[in-house]
């Protein structure tokens, strides 16, 4: 968003992810998030985001290893609310450059539930620097900084993480195309703390252009303990 002159952005939706893996639980399968949402208000230089998923279903279909201790037993379906994120973006330089650069800092709010085995009821903090740069009609965007994640391991109660989203848009088209990669990493290929391991998609956009639009995304996992498939369907609005 710090990337136009839009005021207000709001979108909701619903994605399915398969082959998805729940490192708590010690077991993969179809996850669905429904009601997924993110807001965003720009004043100057500065935007403050928000966004959250409601609920999330997950279908057990393959059981890979046992669950974590605290962990609820059983088989089947599960469901839980799903991450709340707040954060804060500072633009470093003027809205009207072709090159921009801006700062955002946030945290991930401890709203799940750990004993459902679905994600890990810990806060995370993280910090990034990015920016953008569009000559023409395509814009290349990046971001990259830590992360500070809380875990469920009580030997290492923090897992310090590289964290970096690289995407390229054709900003002046019909249906707008981007591609992305997002993810983030430890840099310890000889340990995974179990809920926090290393994380990285490969995701295809389509989003028709307009104050109203609706948008389809597919992302495709790259590490081990990411989706298979992904598919994100939604809608929004900006002003």
């Amino acid at each position: 968003m710090y990337a136009s002159e839009t005021t207000l952005s709001a979108r909701t939706g619903v994605s399915g992810f398969w082959g998805q893996r729940a490192t708590l639980l010690g077991t993969e399968g179809r996850l669905v998030e429904v009601g997924t949402f993110r807001a965003s208000w720009r004043s100057g230089r500065i935007v403050l985001e928000a966004a959250g998923v409601p609920q999330r279903f997950f279908r057990e279909e393959e059981r890979y290893a046992d669950p974590q201790a605290e962990v609820e037993p059983g088989s089947g379906d599960r469901r839980d609310s799903g991450d709340y994120l707040v954060s804060t973006t500072v633009l470093l330089t003027r809205g009207e450059a072709p090159y921009l650069a801006a700062l955002r800092f946030g945290t991930r709010l401890p709203t799940t539930d750990n004993r459902i085995g679905l994600e890990r009821d810990q806060t995370d903090f993280f910090a990034m620097i990015g920016g953008s740069y569009a000559p023409g009609a395509v814009r290349a965007s990046g971001e990259i900084g830590v992360g500070l994640h809380g875990t469920r391991d009580p030997r290492f109660e923090q897992s310090d993480v590289l964290t970096y989203a690289f995407s390229l848009q054709l900003s002046e088209a019909l249906l707008q195309p981007e591609l992305s990669v997002v993810g983030h990493a430890d840099g310890l290929p000889d340990r995974a703390i179990r809920g926090n391991e290393e994380l990285a998609e490969l995701r295809l956009r389509l989003r028709s252009s307009g104050p109203r639009w609706l948008e389809i995304q597919l992302a495709r996992g790259l590490t081990a303990f990411s989706p298979e498939l992904g598919v994100t369907i939604s809608g929004g609005v900006t002003h």
